[in-house]
C-alpha cells in the first residue's frame, strides 16, 4: 500500500469520488501543510494556520497508480481557481499536491507541467513535501457515523 495526500477544495468530495475508485482502500481527511502538526476546523477557518484541507489516500498501487491518482485529481477540481472552489474561498481550500518521496513529486511536477500547457498557463496548483498533516477526527467521525 501506498499513501497520497492531496488539497483540492473542501475535502468532502474529493474524499467521497477517490473513495469510489478501485484500489483506493482508505480516506482519510485533514489538514496538511500548515505551520504546526496539529489543528482543527476552527483554527484553520480563521486563515492562520496556513493548513489547507486534504484528503489522505491509502492505495494499491497495482490496481490504480500514482499517476492515475494525480490524473484524477485535475479531473476533481477546477486548477485555475486561486484559494478556492466553487462556493469556498479562503487558502484551506487551495490546490496542493503533498509529495511523500521524489518519485511522486516527480510525477506530480509533470502532471502539472501538462495541464497547465493545456490551460494556457493558468494552473495554481502548488507542489509541497509533506508536512504537519492532521487528521480532522472530529469531523471524520462524524461523517463515518452517517455512512
Amino acid at each position: 500500500m501506498e499513501i497520497a495526500v492531496l488539497a483540492l477544495g473542501c475535502f468532502w468530495g474529493p474524499e467521497k469520488k477517490y473513495g469510489q475508485l478501485d484500489g483506493i482502500y482508505r480516506t482519510e481527511v485533514g489538514y496538511c501543510g500548515g505551520n504546526s502538526p496539529n489543528t482543527n476546523y476552527r483554527e484553520v477557518c480563521t486563515g492562520t494556520t496556513n493548513h489547507a484541507e486534504a484528503v489522505k489516500l491509502e492505495f494499491d498501487p497495482k490496481i490504480i497508480t500514482y499517476e492515475q491518482i494525480i490524473k484524477k485529481f485535475f479531473e476533481f477540481h477546477d486548477p485555475t481557481t486561486l484559494n478556492s472552489q466553487g462556493p469556498d474561498f479562503g487558502t484551506q481550500y487551495r490546490s496542493e499536491i503533498f509529495y511523500l518521496n521524489d518519485e511522486q513529486k516527480n510525477i506530480a511536477q509533470k502532471a502539472i507541467d501538462d495541464v497547465n500547457k493545456k490551460l494556457s498557463g493558468k494552473v495554481v496548483t502548488k507542489l509541497s513535501e509533506l508536512k504537519n498533516y492532521c487528521t480532522a477526527e472530529e469531523y471524520h467521525q462524524k461523517y463515518l457515523e452517517k455512512r
